[in-house]
This record gives structure tokens, C-alpha cells and sequence, in this order.
């Protein structure tokens, strides 16, 4: 796979959380076992806003030619998605989701591996 192909999938994963958490997240974190109350349905509001900007960078980036820029971005995107991987396999630990947030933790394990792969396995891919 391409780095652009691979930043076009976490572009439209990051894109299609962010709306579902701008606009209902009670009901999709529901769907998980997930219960919120006013606070916490800001909160996720907030997260899903932190997803549009992910997305699109993500999707801007697939053809961005300075390739010291794209290196600088995607070890933030990386040490990001490595630590949401271990924020979400520590909630799914701790039993705050029911088995359908194993999702979470293989989505976000996903996109760690891959961005570190292109970070510092396959830097120099386009």
C-alpha cells in the first residue's frame, strides 16, 4: 500500500468518527455499552472536532510534496495513535465498552502500525 492510499483510509475512518461524535455521540458510544451525561456528551463533541482536523489533515497530506513536513507529521500522527491505541485497550480492559469496543483498540492498533511502517520503515514512499 501507499502512503497516500494509507492516509486516504485514516482520512475517511478519522472523517466518519468525527461526525458521528460532532452529532450523536451518546448514541454511537451507546452502541458500545457507553452511557453520558451532559458533560461527557461535550467532551465528545470536542473529540469528534479533534477527528475533522486529524481527517483532514490526513487527507491534505496525501499529496503534499514536502516530504520533511509529511515526516514531521506523521511521527505526531503516529505517537498519537499509539497512545489513543493504549487509551482505548485500557478502557476496553477496564470494562467500560462492551465486545464491540475491541473495534476501538484494532482500529486504533491499525493505524499506529501502519503510520509507524511509513515513518520509519518506509520514510521515503509517496
Amino acid at each position: 500500500m501507499k502512503l497516500s492510499t494509507f492516509l486516504a483510509v485514516k482520512a475517511v475512518i478519522s472523517l466518519v468518527f468525527a461526525i458521528a461524535f460532532v452529532l450523536t455521540p451518546a448514541t454511537y458510544l451507546s452502541w458500545g455499552g457507553v452511557t453520558l451525561d451532559a458533560a461527557g456528551t461535550y467532551m465528545a463533541r470536542f473529540m469528534g472536532v479533534g477527528l475533522l482536523g486529524i481527517g483532514l489533515v490526513c487527507w491534505f497530506l496525501r499529496s503534499a510534496a514536502d516530504s520533511e513536513a509529511r515526516r514531521g507529521i506523521l511521527l505526531g500522527l503516529f505517537i498519537a495513535d499509539t497512545v489513543g491505541f493504549i487509551v482505548s485497550l485500557l478502557g476496553q480492559l477496564s470494562g467500560l465498552w462492551n465486545v464491540l469496543g475491541w473495534i476501538n483498540v484494532v482500529i486504533w492498533l491499525l493505524l499506529a502500525l501502519g503510520l509507524g511502517y511509513f515513518r520509519f520503515l518506509k520514510p521515503s514512499t509517496s
